[in-house]
């Protein structure tokens, strides 16, 4: 059974920290891409980091370049993103997802599992 299991949601203030994880089970670890995307309240999902297991490679969003960075355990199957220097519109649902290498990384339609989800709120 594949399974994503994120946590290290919660609530901060502006300017804060927090570091997000993303245990993943059931599936060849190495042949995936893992995603973070979050969703905010009357808005779209939108992409925010991806890692490949393959070689390493990285993407982020616009909007978090500089702030975030996502790292991958491959030993532990878990892949991470440390969030830095938090805004009130990070404050979301953020989700970890895996695709198939090569894919488009900020397509969620592009993606083949999800986890369920962890709420981070950042307060002004």
């Amino acid at each position: 059974e594949v399974q994503l299991v994120e946590s290290g949601g919660g609530l901060v203030q502006a300017g804060g920290s927090l570091r997000l994880s993303c245990a993943a089970s059931g599936f060849i670890f190495d042949d995936y891409a893992i995603g973070w995307f979050r969703q905010a309240p009357g808005k779209e999902r939108e992409g925010v980091s991806c890692i490949s297991s393959s070689d390493g490679s990285r993407y982020y969003a616009d909007s978090v370049k500089g702030r975030f960075t996502i790292s991958s355990d491959n030993a532990k199957n878990t892949v991470y993103l440390q969030m830095n220097s938090l805004k009130p519109e990070d404050t979301a649902v953020y989700y970890c997802a895996a695709q198939l290498n090569g894919r488009r990384w900020y397509d969620p339609w592009e993606y083949d599992y999800w986890g369920q989800g962890t709420q981070v709120t950042v307060s002004s």
